[in-house]
């Protein structure tokens, strides 16, 4: 009928964005996997980082154009578990078979337990990605409320799992290079993907308006760092990241110390009424 206003077909511009910035995220996490099996390793490291500057930008541009969705919410998890599990799995193997020697006794016992780690770190993120997918409509999450993470996340993991890596590449030195460090290393991280500890949400914090001038500073000495002396700052960043993991434990102790504490003020009865 010619009354009628006739609905536009196709997908809104704005939903394709956020998507392709994701599906260039997982991209560059293949990308780190093909450097990673050609040892060169300042590429593979280089593509996890670029992964992980393009999924922070991706949710962001979703929300600022209002173009969120199931599918982009689907494709960032897909996109996570192989840049920020696999990749950095396969980067770290490769990284440390190739200085063992594959055909040496070191390079066989690593070539069969340190696939183990590997497999740890994949699986870990994995697992990770799909217990934040299934949480992510319930009402329950403490963690969440209180403006903090359960775990580290998968771009957090990826960095900490790469730090022998990156302080190698800034140092040179072989101690970052031995199995009996980066294995346990690479667990530990495993684990704490998984884990329910709580961990800051960068992403809660809320700037007041006299240190935002500074924040932008901070963020523009840390970017012209990051391009004139990448490892040295990503080293640092990795580092101070898992030293703020026991502060962001204590953090979320004293809420929940609070949280408590109003509950038995709400359910306690008044004191004229607790008297005999």
């Amino acid at each position: 009928m010619r009354g009628e206003r006739r609905l536009p077909r196709g997908i809104p511009l704005r939903t394709l964005v956020p998507n392709a910035i994701t599906a260039l995220a997982l991209c560059s996490g293949l990308f780190g996997i093909r450097y990673g099996i050609a040892g060169e390793w300042e590429k593979a490291a280089a593509a996890i980082v670029l992964a992980a500057f393009l999924d922070m930008m991706d949710g962001r541009i979703a929300r600022l154009l209002k173009g969120q969705s199931k599918f982009g919410a689907e494709l960032d998890s897909l996109s996570d578990v192989t840049a920020f599990g696999v990749a950095p799995a396969i980067i770290l193997y490769q990284w440390m078979l190739e200085r063992l020697g594959p055909d040496t006794p070191a390079g066989e016992l690593w070539a069969r337990y340190g696939w183990l780690v590997a497999l740890a770190h994949a699986v870990c993120g994995a697992l990770r990605l799909a217990r934040f997918n299934a949480n992510i409509d319930a009402e329950d999450q403490p963690h969440k409320s209180a403006g903090f993470l359960t775990g580290i996340p998968a771009p957090a993991g990826a960095g900490l799992a790469l730090l022998p890596v990156f302080l190698w590449l800034w140092t040179g030195a072989e101690i970052f290079h031995e199995p009996l460090l980066v294995a346990p290393w690479a667990a530990l991280v495993a684990f704490l993907m998984v884990s329910n500890l709580a961990t800051f949400s960068w992403g809660s914090l809320r700037l007041r308006s006299h240190v935002r001038f500074g924040a932008i500073v901070v963020i523009a000495l840390l970017g012209a760092a990051l391009l004139s002396a990448p490892w040295e700052t990503l080293s640092v960043s990795a580092i101070l990241y898992a030293a703020s993991i026991p502060f962001s434990i204590a953090a979320y102790g004293r809420v929940k110390k609070q949280r408590r504490s109003a509950a038995e003020r709400v359910h306690s009865p008044p004191r004229d009424e607790a008297l005999p």
